[in-house]
């Protein structure tokens, strides 16, 4: 694997997409949200590390966790895997810019993952995430 390849350091800081894939319909409890339909298909979560970004993730990729947020509740569903993850090095700010970008086509999961700003959700319903591909860059995998 080359250098490129290991541009997210433990002190990286940025955002973050997660595109996850859903095999069923399902219906979650998501901690305070309560119970939340999700209909098979891609979704993108956008959230941001201000510090360990590459902690954050493989947090995520993790199947044993405590629920803290409210993706720790979707990712522990059966029915649902990362299937892909994109980072870029960017202030919090861009967080919800890019959570805007994509509620402007792609259906919101009302409330999801946005509980201390303004934003709709960030976790959206996408048909293909060509928009995250042209403006982030692919977490590595690991081998």
């Amino acid at each position: 694997m080359g250098e490129s390849h290991r541009t997210a350091k433990k002190s990286f800081k940025g955002i973050y997409v997660l595109i996850i894939q859903v095999d069923k319909d399902i219906n979650v409890n998501v901690g305070a949200l309560g119970k939340t339909a999700f209909t098979k298909g891609l979704y993108a979560y956008v959230g941001s590390a201000q510090t360990n970004m590459e902690q954050r993730i493989k947090r995520h990729l993790r199947s044993e966790k405590r629920k803290f947020w409210h993706i720790d509740y979707l990712l522990d569903n059966d029915a649902s895997k990362i299937a892909e993850v994109f980072f870029k090095e960017a202030e919090k700010t861009e967080e919800c810019k890019t959570a805007k970008a994509l509620s402007e086509k792609n259906k919101p999961v009302a409330c999801f993952g946005c509980s201390d700003c303004n934003c709709k959700s960030h976790l959206f319903h996408i048909e293909n995430y060509r928009f995250i591909q042209e403006t982030m860059q692919a977490f590595p995998a690991e081998t």
